[in-house]
């Protein structure tokens, strides 16, 4: 099923969505994205889906996805659609890798990491900026074929801004601080870059809120949607939150799961890193008044 403009213009209003990757039990910090894209989406009378986005198979924990599910809705936080999971979706992003390919905007690479490392050196002590310096751009040059990467613009065309509700104006230059990226690994996963953008378009999705960790991949995606044909989304990245030493919380960094057996108390921890504070004293009256003070809080940016 090929991803068409048209099925943004079937999505009624907002649909916004939370995407974990199950990679351990959900922890505070994919808590505080969590509650955010719910509040926004209740808070413009939308819908809010889940996405179990478990492509990178390897850093999948067994049961991981269902205890998310499980956690999200201790805590009052329901999908108004049935979860979907990126690893049955294959079929969708080798079809946009196709399309990609019968534009002329894609090419086979053939460097490790190792080779792209060292021509980066080179780059640089030449007084330039680039991720991957375009090595395979006109031939793999007698290399085996390792990925596939999409090509980025030259010029002024390279320089994506996109307006972020939390964060405000964004600009990245793709051509000269990225440089051609990879839609398909070398070990035939797919790059979370094509699958997220895929989805978005399939689901109808709207409107984005995730954590500020991925704001340096937005201009990524925005090309994407470029070349497939879709609508950009709004976009809004939320700080995220760190540990004791200043590091992001994360399973890597010993975040704990959350008490699912202290809903309420979860719910206001992660309203105060938004910002928002309330004394109901139920988790349903609580979801309620920060949705309100949510609302008034983007009415007033």
């Amino acid at each position: 099923m090929a991803v068409t403009a048209a099925m943004f213009a079937a999505a009624a209003g907002y649909r916004g969505r939370f995407a974990p990757s199950p990679t351990g039990p959900l922890h505070m910090g994919s808590l505080v994205t969590a509650l955010a894209s719910w509040l926004d989406a209740r808070a413009h009378g939308g819908q809010w889906l889940v996405r179990i986005e478990d492509i990178d198979m390897p850093r999948c924990v067994r049961g991981a996805d269902e205890d998310i599910l499980q956690t999200l809705a201790r805590l009052g936080m329901t999908p108004d659609e049935p979860p979907v999971w990126q690893s049955r979706r294959e079929a969708h992003y080798a079809e946009a890798l196709r399309r990609l390919d019968a534009a002329g905007q894609l090419y086979p690479c053939g460097c490790s990491r190792k080779e792209i490392a060292d021509s980066l050196v080179h780059v640089r002590e030449r007084h330039q900026t680039l991720g991957y310096p375009g090595t395979c751009r006109h031939g793999l040059n007698g290399k085996l074929p390792r990925a596939w990467r999409v090509r980025v613009p030259d010029g002024p065309a390279a320089t994506i801004c996109f307006d972020d509700r939390w964060q405000g104006r964004q600009c990245q230059d793709l051509e000269t601080e990225l440089g051609d990226f990879v839609l398909r690994r070398a070990d035939g996963l797919w790059a979370y870059q094509l699958a997220v953008v895929v989805d978005d378009g399939l689901q109808g999705i709207t409107h984005i809120v995730r954590g500020a960790d991925l704001l340096d991949s937005t201009p990524r995606q925005i090309h994407l949607q470029h070349l497939l044909g879709l609508p950009t989304p709004s976009y809004l990245h939320v700080p995220v939150v760190v540990n004791e030493i200043g590091e992001k919380l994360s399973k890597q960094s010993g975040a704990q799961a959350i008490d699912t057996g202290a809903p309420l108390e979860a719910l206001r921890q992660a309203g105060r890193h938004l910002g928002l504070a309330n004394n109901e004293g139920n988790v349903q009256d609580w979801l309620a008044r920060a949705t309100e003070e949510w609302r008034q809080r983007m009415a007033a940016a």
